[in-house]
């Protein structure tokens, strides 16, 4: 499968919400493909959200510490508790930043031939699953920030 271009951050599909996916069919699994390949083709990479290789559907892969796969159409369960870990995006390359998220999640979804899956994960895989299913619905982790560290993000030259 191909390597796709990441977006950037100012890039407007990345705050278009995500539509779900209705069909499960060679497209869709090219799709989840092409993601794969684009998240194992640099150091470091974790997860990638459809939208950020300019489709906005409701897909994502996630690869970290022996535990990979994809979700179509995710749903996640967060847990209470919270941990500050420091955070980065594909679509702002080398830049990262504190920010909390729950420490656990239970991910529900369907795998690309429509089979349902369900992902629980703790630390940061859980981190993972959080932030790609953000941008599904148009939402960067930088807009979880308080303003005045958001200001300080951006003002640090993306």
């Amino acid at each position: 499968m191909a390597v796709q271009p990441i977006r950037p951050f100012a890039d407007p599909v990345l705050r278009t919400v995500s539509e779900p996916v209705t069909t499960f069919d060679r497209p869709l699994r090219a799709l989840v493909k092409s993601l794969q390949a684009t998240m194992r083709a640099g150091a470091g990479r974790a997860g990638l959200a459809a939208p950020q290789i300019g489709v906005p559907l409701r897909v994502v892969v996630y690869e970290l510490d022996g535990k990979s796969g994809h979700l179509v159409n995710p749903r996640l369960e967060l847990s209470e508790r919270k941990i500050v870990a420091d955070e980065a995006c594909l679509s702002a390359p080398d830049r990262w930043w504190p920010l909390e998220r729950s420490y656990m999640v239970t991910a529900r979804g369907r795998d690309m031939f429509g089979k349902p899956v369900t992902v629980r994960a703790l630390g940061m895989l859980a981190r993972v699953l959080q932030h790609e299913a953000d941008h599904l619905d148009g939402t960067l982790f930088v807009d979880r920030l308080p303003e005045e560290e958001r200001e300080r993000f951006f003002a640090t030259n993306l």
